[in-house]
């Protein structure tokens, strides 16, 4: 047969040169593990911000339904007739009980969802089932105008697709875990339109560091999924108000007195919605029992006040651009208060982050409006302590100061009033933690500094890290077998063992650079002709410092992990291994000890 038909020659010089361009590209690239983490990281965002947009799509198509109305939830609810009002939150508890007892016919037994404990003391997986679940179920609760916020189940959705991502990449635990942080900190990007504001979140909230070993990834994935909703979705302001500014500085004695009080309200506030969980346990009801009690008690409140129902958004808007006068608003928040009780009392899907704004919005701007009766000069314009409230009442209760003066000043872009921000957040943060340690994700993050030692991840050794099945040849692999499977990975380096599973070098990808011309001439190598024996590798009892300084004396991005008689039992990556030593830090700080 021809040489230039022979099918078997015509692969070869194929993959020749695609090589070729591999080799290229590698050598003008250079790509890290950690480069690559973040082209991960930014799939995780782009997939959360279309998880995002399906949702609140999915949410407005059930409030349609559910009232007949394209209008906003409290317009819609001020537009029904008295039974309407009444029934339709109560009609949305029901068909979400409906869901969670269908739910859980089709999933038994118990299984977390939460994102926060999937992070911090999970394994990154996510239960993709019982998590679809719980957001339809949220779907009717929000859409029906429960008051509770549909930030959670937008995150929970991000957080789920990122983990799916990560396990359809078999990706290891703690890039798992950081892959699910991701999805969450795009979650909270697309939201609130912002960015920087979501990837401190999960920074500061959940994985507790600010290392840019976690942080650039969180950033990569809230960014896009910001840009992916300017071009998808409403990319205006969220939170749209005239522009505010500190009038004088004697202005600082009424915003530090708001953070004392929102600091020793927002505890309050968290004791009450922990009280109301536990007076609906305690009335013996079933689950489906409880969320209908909960939308009949919203739906009741909502007779005289609709602006309890929903996330509480389209208030806080009027609250900054002083649509609501100060009298009205006393009754409308107190009612809030009562309507985010039962909703998130009754075991309501949903978050808490938008009505903890509201709270916030309203006592800042009842105290501005005060002030401003007692003492005009020094409160001005009392739509800026609302703006303000809104971020030390949230800084009291999430205990994130930094997320809390981050995320509203993407939200409002009011750079003016950044100093009364900065202070009433601080002094509200400090306030409520000397009043109570509990805080708006408190429970998880006890859970992860009180979880069993056996349980834990112990990042001491190298044997806790390995990562199982590495690309492997025999030393009488032929170069097409090579050439193959480096096609196949995206790995610079394939590891030789013999039959024993003795590990004997590597064949790095550029050592294959000078076969690449001729393939009658590659079609003779085999791959121990060009192993490196030399080539690094460390044992399973080796601690993580030495794995890191040996790391740090190469340009490999895995380590061949080996045990005492040198067989090859997996590898070590740099990037989990960076991880697992920030986890590690991170861990020592909260006991008080050093890493």
């Amino acid at each position: 047969m021809n040489a230039v038909t022979d099918p078997a020659k015509l692969i070869m010089d194929r993959m020749m040169k695609l090589l070729r361009w591999r080799v290229w590209l590698s050598e003008r690239l250079q790509p890290t593990e950690w480069q690559v983490t973040l082209g991960w990281a930014s799939l995780a965002g782009f997939m959360g911000a279309l998880a995002s947009l399906f949702f609140a799509a999915c949410a407005e198509g059930v409030h349609q339904v559910m009232t007949n109305s394209n209008a906003g939830v409290v317009e819609s609810m001020r537009l029904l007739p008295w039974w309407a009002t009444m029934t339709v939150p109560a009609a949305g508890g029901l068909l979400a009980g409906l869901v969670l007892l269908l739910g859980k016919r089709l999933v038994p037994g118990k299984s977390s969802t939460d994102y926060m404990e999937a992070i911090v003391i999970g394994d990154g997986k996510l239960p993709l089932r019982i998590s679809l679940i719980k957001s339809t179920a949220a779907l009717f609760t929000i859409g029906s105008g429960g008051s509770v916020g549909r930030e959670g189940p937008m995150v929970q959705l991000a957080a789920l697709l990122a983990s799916l991502l990560g396990r359809w990449r078999r990706f290891s635990r703690q890039q798992l875990r950081l892959l699910v942080a991701c999805g969450a900190a795009a979650g909270i990007a697309s939201a609130y339109h912002a960015p920087i504001g979501g990837s401190f979140f999960v920074a500061e909230i959940i994985l507790g560091t600010i290392a840019m070993e976690s942080l650039g990834a969180l950033i990569a994935a809230s960014v896009t999924a910001a840009l992916t909703m300017q071009v998808l979705g409403n990319a205006d302001t969220l939170y749209q108000g005239p522009k505010f500014q500190l009038n004088s500085s004697w202005e600082m004695g009424p915003y530090l007195l708001l953070g004392l009080l929102a600091g020793a309200l927002a505890p309050v506030f968290l004791r009450s919605l922990r009280r109301a969980e536990t007076l609906f346990v305690e009335t013996k009801l079933p689950l489906i029992g409880r969320l209908t009690l909960g939308g009949l008690l919203v739906g009741g409140i909502a007779i005289n006040v609709p602006e309890v129902c929903g996330n509480g958004y389209s208030v806080i808007v009027d609250i900054l651009n002083g649509r609501i006068v100060w009298l009205g608003l006393i009754g409308i928040m107190v009612c809030k208060w009562l309507a985010t009780a039962s909703s998130v009392g009754s075991g309501a899907q949903g978050g808490v982050f938008t009505p903890t704004l509201f709270m916030g919005a309203s006592g800042g701007y009842l105290f501005g409006s005060a002030v401003h009766g007692v003492w005009p000069q020094m409160a001005v314009d009392p739509q800026a302590f609302a703006l303000v409230g809104m971020g030390a009442f949230l800084s009291a209760a999430s205990r994130a100061p930094v997320m809390s003066v981050i995320m509203l000043f993407e939200m409002t872009l009011s750079y003016d009033i950044i100093l009364p921000l900065m202070l009433c957040s601080v002094v509200a943060y400090f306030t409520a933690k000397g009043i109570d340690s509990s805080s708006l994700y408190g429970e998880v993050l006890k859970r992860k500094k009180a979880e069993d030692a056996g349980t834990m991840l112990n990042t001491g050794k190298v044997l806790d890290l390995i990562k199982p099945n590495p690309p492997t040849v025999q030393p009488t692999a032929r170069f097409a077998d090579i050439a193959r499977l480096f096609l196949s990975i995206r790995f610079n380096n394939i590891y030789v063992i013999n039959e024993q599973g003795q590990f004997l070098g590597a064949v790095s990808l550029h050592d294959i650079k000078p076969y690449l011309g001729e393939s009658g001439v590659a079609e003779l190598v085999l791959a121990g002709d060009i192993l490196r024996e030399d080539f690094p590798r460390i044992k399973t009892d080796q601690a993580l410092s030495e794995a890191m300084g040996m790391f740090f004396g190469s340009d490999v991005q895995r380590l061949p992990v080996v045990d005492g008689n040198g067989l090859l039992l997996g590898s070590l990556s740099k990037n989990d291994l960076m991880l697992a030593l920030v986890e590690k830090r991170n861990k020592a700080d909260s006991e008080g000890k050093k890493p």
